[in-house]
């Protein structure tokens, strides 16, 4: 039984012949992948989709298969509505956040030769509206709707991989690549992690059950290092039967300590830790469960309560369930809660934030899948404003989505 690593969209490894584990065994199976070539690790999330070949005997097809080279694309087109403001009002997600809308929300493209020996390397472009949510510093928060999202190259040996450029991160369970989740909306937790870094990463596998993962960058979503101090990364991936995988990963530095913690040069700086731990148990063939747990501390935080300098944190918990009724049908469930005691995340002090999603997919065929969401969304404290206005008058929120995937 051979051992093997992947490491887009998130690294994941996995036994041949046993079932891949998807999203963020999809994070340290990310985090080995990429360090070993670029779900995280979720059991929920699809496996990245396999480059769609050219026609049978094509001399591209040809081509590509002699040198090795796997191409994957897909568009991600959906409609949503909400209950609430979430456009120019307060919103608890990413991605998602229209009012009443059809959007496109990415088109993706990736390249990739990732050998299992000597070099390789893999580049990732991204368009659509999704796109100025995880761009890096400097272009965080821009109106460019394209993006680099990975670019890096890779050398492996042996048990050894180590990979060179802009990746994405170890942490969570849902990814950027909206084929390898589960769920048309993205989590909370995943607006509350890091979406790529700049930097090196190495991949060792200790063994069939067990990798380590390390690393140095320029820090959360940063192509250019916006603080001159660099953020260490750690990682470990433990598969210790062939449904089990659990991944644990860590990053240590200094980010900007203003709210929301976007990077910044002239914003005060403090150590940031951010701690998470991804289980995913693939209980039989049709059922999958998950666990996230994430834990979130920012040195140098100006009280929002009576000035002082503390130590912010927040923390968030999430539970999946999906489960395929038939190769064509499959229902996936979600759950979490995110407590923001310091308003450190989204700004307003001792507030927790929950939500519960159910998202319906119909995989019609390997290059097309839809899915029809509803989600509920509820805060301890006022956060969601009403339509047309801007003031955090409500507690609840809920939206619908109907999302398309067209995978290439």
């Amino acid at each position: 039984m051979s051992f093997a690593c992947y490491y887009y969209p998130k690294p994941r490894c996995f036994f041949s012949g046993e079932r891949k584990v998807t999203k963020r065994t999809a994070l340290l199976a990310g985090i080995t992948a990429a360090s070993f070539a670029a779900i995280p690790v979720s059991s929920f999330a699809e496996d990245a989709p396999a480059a769609a070949p050219a026609a049978a005997g094509s001399p591209l097809a040809k081509l590509l298969d002699a040198s090795g080279i796997a191409v994957t694309s897909y568009v991600d087109l959906a409609y949503s509505h909400a209950s609430k403001n979430i456009e120019t009002g307060s919103s608890d997600r990413v991605f998602d956040s229209q009012n009443d809308s059809i959007t496109l929300h990415q088109a993706a493209l990736q390249i990739a030769k990732q050998p299992k020996e000597g070099f390789g390397g893999l580049v990732n472009f991204t368009a659509g509206k999704d796109v100025p949510v995880f761009a890096s510093y400097p272009y965080a928060n821009g109106s460019s709707q394209f993006d680099v999202t990975q670019a890096y190259g890779q050398y492996a040996k042996g048990a050894m991989t180590v990979i060179a450029g802009k990746f994405t991160t170890l942490q969570g369970t849902e990814v950027i690549w909206a084929p390898s989740n589960s769920n048309y909306s993205r989590s909370i937790l995943f607006g509350a992690i890091p979406f790529t870094h700049t930097g090196v990463r190495t991949t060792y596998v200790v063994s069939d059950a067990v990798s380590v993962i390390g690393g140095v960058n320029n820090g959360w979503d940063q192509l250019s290092d916006a603080n001159r101090t660099k953020t260490l990364e750690f990682g470990l991936v433990y598969t210790p039967s062939k449904a089990v995988t659990v991944t644990a990963s860590d990053y240590v530095g200094k980010e900007s300590a203003a709210v929301y913690g976007a990077p910044s040069s002239s914003a005060t700086q403090g150590e940031r830790n951010s701690f998470n731990l991804v289980v995913a148990y693939t209980v039989s063939d049709p059922l999958s469960l998950g666990f996230e747990y994430l834990n979130v501390s920012q040195g140098n935080f100006t009280s929002m309560v009576d000035g002082s300098t503390i130590k912010a944190k927040y923390e968030g918990y999430a539970g999946y369930l999906t489960y395929l009724f038939t190769p064509e049908y499959k229902l996936a469930l979600r759950a979490e809660s995110l407590n923001d005691k310091d308003g450190f995340h989204f700004g307003t002090v001792a507030t927790k934030y929950s939500e519960f999603t159910a998202t319906f997919s119909y995989l019609a065929s390997d290059n097309f899948e839809l899915r029809g969401e509803v989600r509920a969304d509820k805060s301890t404290n006022p956060y969601f404003a009403s339509m047309n206005s801007t003031a955090m008058t409500g507690k609840s929120l809920v939206t619908y989505g109907i999302e398309g995937l067209f995978k290439f």
